[in-house]
């Protein structure tokens, strides 16, 4: 994928945290999201702010699983990894109605949401809830949030040509569940968790509250 994309990724190489972010974060969800559909059979994963992300190949039983981005996310996105009978792409924002766009909304539903939060306003994030307290029955969320500490000091060498900046965190899932009316808080996972499976210090490190707190977190939420 990397080599048929024009795009110049000498920056992400030289960016360590980012890259050692995005491994961890990547073996969190994804054993969250393989632990949901082994008991959630046949459940429908919507998968907001996709990018080129490509655990649906990497999961299973689930009936269908949609990808959701802006439009020229998608226009990249279908060359290169184009829909099947089980897997389909939205073309519309996080903020839109796109809860109208998904078949069996009364079955379970996987909502994923991550590298999005920490670039959006509050405003924002309540909105993408509210669509999908309205759209769904049954519906599970693990969403991607940042400590507002890291928010206000830290930048992403990676994205700072694109401009974009890291605009809002959260303190913990309690604090991001308490300003969702629908939503119940049930867990969370410290980024450290996956750091551990390829940087054996934090083993211990991710044992001390002052590193695991400031780490970004998989905080899992369900529909009440």
């Amino acid at each position: 994928i990397i080599d048929r994309l024009d795009y110049d990724f000498s920056m992400a190489d030289k960016d360590a945290a980012m890259h050692s972010g995005v491994i961890a974060r990547t073996i969190v969800l994804d054993k969250l999201v393989k632990t949901y559909l082994a008991g959630h059979g046949g459940a429908v994963v919507v998968n907001i702010a996709c990018g080129l992300d490509t655990r649906c190949y990497r999961m299973s039983d689930y009936s269908h699983w949609y990808n959701l981005d802006l439009p020229e996310t998608i226009a990249v996105r279908e060359k290169l990894l184009p829909e099947s009978r089980k897997i389909s792409q939205i073309t519309m924002s996080a903020m839109d109605d796109w809860g109208g766009e998904i078949k069996g909304t009364s079955t379970d539903v996987l909502v994923i949401i991550e590298g999005l939060t920490m670039y959006l306003s509050e405003s924002d994030v309540k909105r993408i809830f509210d669509v999908i307290a309205a759209r769904f029955d049954r519906a599970t969320v693990l969403v991607e949030t940042m400590n507002p500490m890291v928010v206000k000091r830290f930048k992403e060498k990676s994205i700072e040509a694109s401009k974009a900046k890291f605009s809002w965190g959260v303190k913990n899932g309690a604090a991001l569940a308490a300003l969702l009316p629908d939503f119940r808080f049930v867990e969370e996972h410290s980024l450290c968790e996956g750091m551990a499976e390829f940087v054996s210090i934090y083993k211990l490190l991710g044992k001390i509250p002052a590193i695991s707190n400031i780490s970004n977190r998989i905080v899992v939420l369900e529909k009440k």
